[in-house]
């Protein structure tokens, strides 16, 4: 059963707030303002482009900033309740220890209505991307918020902590 869209929203907000305190606080060990190889733009897809397979096929080699296109297919296919849990974990740094989490997420967004994702200023450090998203609901929209993923086996995978964030918006939150 699906809370009521106010609950879902103070959900989201309660979570996008804990992932802004967390990245601004992982934020304040850097100096270095001068990303020169940060990618700036925009696209406002659906969670249809990770139905045609948009998972990120591409081979990056490390650092290399990721599209935008291809962030945003991650988040998308982890909010279609339609797609398996494993077809989810594969893209999340870790993903298997969260299956239980991503099932009762699948569950709860059954029925619920389209997310779809903005991605905006993708910024790379190493093995970890940050970009700007915004998530859409039938309920509205959330202001930009920083999520990361992390270079792992030739893909970018979602971290942890944006899994977890997405987990916490639809009522199936992580625990340590």
């Amino acid at each position: 059963m699906l809370l009521p869209a106010k609950s879902l929203h103070i959900s989201v907000a309660t979570a996008a707030a804990a992932l802004a305190v967390t990245v601004g606080l992982t934020a304040c060990g850097s100096d270095d303002s001068s990303d020169t190889a940060a990618t700036s733009s925009s696209v406002a897809a659906t969670t249809s482009a990770a139905s045609t397979g948009a998972t990120g096929g591409h081979d990056h080699a490390a650092g290399d900033a990721p599209e935008p296109e291809e962030l945003q297919a991650t988040l998308a296919l982890v909010a279609d309740p339609s797609k398996p849990t494993s077809e989810k974990t594969a893209v999340i740094v870790d993903g298997q220890k969260r299956a239980a989490n991503i099932d009762q997420m699948n569950q709860l967004l059954a029925g619920y209505g389209q997310l779809t994702f903005a991605v905006t200023d993708v910024k790379t450090e190493g093995e970890t991307a940050t970009a700007q998203v915004v998530i859409t609901s039938p309920h509205g929209s959330s202001p930009a918020m920083p999520m990361t993923w992390q270079h792992v086996d030739g893909k970018w995978k979602l971290s942890d902590a944006t899994a977890c964030t997405m987990l916490a918006f639809a009522q199936a939150p992580c625990t340590p």
